[in-house]
C-alpha cells in the first residue's frame, strides 16, 4: 500500500483473504459471520490501521447514530452540566454526541450548525443558542431539532425549558418575604430565557405594588455582564437593597463588584442568581438561586430527538420543567425594613393562579 494512503475496505479484504462484502458485514457487527472469519477480518483491519468511513456508512444506512449539539457558551457551567446529561443519555441509547459552540455569536452559531448538518448527524440539539428563528426552522427541514433552555414556537421543533417566568416570581416572593422593596434586576441581554425572567420579575413586582421600586439594568449571561449591571445600579442615587441577577455566572460578577465596593452581602445588599450551577454552592459564593435540572434537560432533549427518529413522531413536544428556589447565604433582610407591615407574599391559592 503506498505511503500516506488510507487503507480501504478492499485492502482489508485482500489481507484477510475474504470478500469486500464479508468485511462490510464484520464492520457492521452482523451476526451471520463465523468467528474464525470475524477474527481474521478484525486482525487485518488492526494491522492495516483501517477505520470504517463513518460518513459513507451513514449515507448507505441513512443513519449515523451521531447527534449534533450546538452550545451557546462553554465558559458557562450551566452548559457544561447540560453536556453531561446529553452525553450520558446518548451513550445509553448507543449514540454519540458531537459538540460545537458559537460563543454567543449568531454568526458563529450558524457556522457551527451548518458544520454539523454537513456531517449528516441524525438530529441536532441547540442548547441556549441565540440563532435567529429562520436558521432554526431551516435546520429542522434537514434534521430533527430540539431546543434546550429556549422555548419553541414551531410545530416541527421540540423544546426543553425551565419555566423562567415562574422562577423570577419565586425570586421576588423570596425577597419580598424578607422585607425588601427596592429590588433591581440585572438583565440577561440576548441570552436564552432572559426575556421571560425579566417579564416574570416585572409582573411579580407589579402584583406587589412595587412597580416604582422595580429597576432593570442591561447585562449579559457572563461575569462581566453581571459586574457591569451592578456598576450601573450603584451609580443610582437610590440604591436597591436586593438584586436579582439573570444567571449564576453573572451573579458571581455582581458579587465581586459589591465586595470590591465594600458592601456586605447580604447585610447591605442581597443577591439572587439563576441556574444553581456548581459554583453557586461554593462556600465563598454561597448564592441563593433558582434550580434548573441541567443534566435532566440535556437528557430529555436526547430522548425527544430519538423519539422522533425511532418512533416517527411528527408533532412537536414541549417539556417545561418547574423551577425551585435554593436559599443560601447571599440573601437576608434589608438593612432597614422598607416594606410596610401588611406586605406579605400571596397566599397559596393566589400563587397557583398567577
Amino acid at each position: 500500500m503506498p505511503s500516506g494512503r488510507h487503507p480501504t475496505i478492499h485492502d482489508v479484504a485482500a489481507r484477510a483473504g475474504v470478500s469486500k462484502s464479508l468485511v462490510s458485514l464484520v464492520m457492521r457487527g452482523a451476526p451471520q459471520v463465523s468467528e474464525e472469519r470475524r477474527r481474521a477480518v478484525l486482525l487485518a483491519a488492526s494491522e492495516l490501521g483501517y477505520r470504517p468511513n463513518a460518513v459513507a456508512r451513514s449515507l448507505v444506512r441513512n443513519r449515523s447514530n451521531v447527534l449534533g449539539v450546538v452550545l451557546s457558551d462553554l465558559h458557562n457551567p450551566f452548559f457544561v452540566e447540560v453536556v453531561d446529561g446529553i452525553e450520558e443519555e446518548a451513550i445509553a441509547s448507543h449514540h454519540r454526541a458531537l459538540f460545537n459552540t458559537g460563543s454567543r455569536s449568531p454568526g458563529r452559531e450558524s457556522e457551527a450548525l451548518e458544520t454539523l448538518l454537513q456531517l449528516r448527524v441524525d438530529g441536532v440539539i441547540l442548547a441556549g443558542t441565540v440563532l435567529p428563528p429562520r436558521a432554526i426552522v431551516a435546520a429542522a427541514a434537514n434534521a430533527p431539532v430540539a431546543l434546550v433552555a429556549r422555548a419553541s414556537r414551531w410545530p416541527a421543533i421540540d423544546s426543553v425549558t425551565n419555566d423562567d417566568r415562574a422562577g423570577a416570581r419565586l425570586v421576588v416572593d423570596h425577597l419580598v418575604s424578607l422585607g425588601h422593596r427596592r429590588i433591581a434586576h440585572v438583565d440577561g441581554g440576548r441570552g436564552a430565557g432572559a426575556a421571560d425572567r425579566r417579564s416574570g420579575f416585572l409582573t411579580r413586582m407589579r402584583r406587589y405594588g412595587l412597580t416604582s421600586d422595580a429597576v432593570v439594568v442591561p447585562g449579559a449571561f457572563t461575569e462581566d455582564g453581571g459586574a457591569a449591571g451592578v456598576d450601573k445600579l450603584l451609580e443610582q442615587s437610590k440604591r436597591p437593597t436586593a438584586v436579582f441577577v439573570a444567571n449564576d455566572l453573572a451573579a458571581v460578577g455582581a458579587l465581586r463588584v459589591l465586595r470590591d465596593r465594600g458592601l456586605e452581602v447580604p447585610g447591605e445588599v442581597s443577591v439572587v442568581g439563576y441556574d444553581n450551577v456548581s459554583i453557586a454552592g461554593l462556600d465563598h459564593v454561597d448564592l441563593t438561586t433558582i434550580e434548573q435540572p441541567r443534566r435532566e434537560m440535556g437528557a430529555e432533549a436526547v430522548r425527544l430527538l430519538l423519539d422522533r427518529l425511532d418512533g416517527g413522531r411528527g408533532q412537536s413536544r414541549h417539556v417545561v420543567i418547574p423551577p425551585t428556589l435554593v436559599v443560601r447565604g447571599s440573601t437576608g433582610p434589608p438593612p432597614a425594613r422598607s416594606a410596610p407591615s401588611d406586605m406579605r407574599p400571596f397566599d397559596t391559592e393566589r400563587r397557583t393562579r398567577s
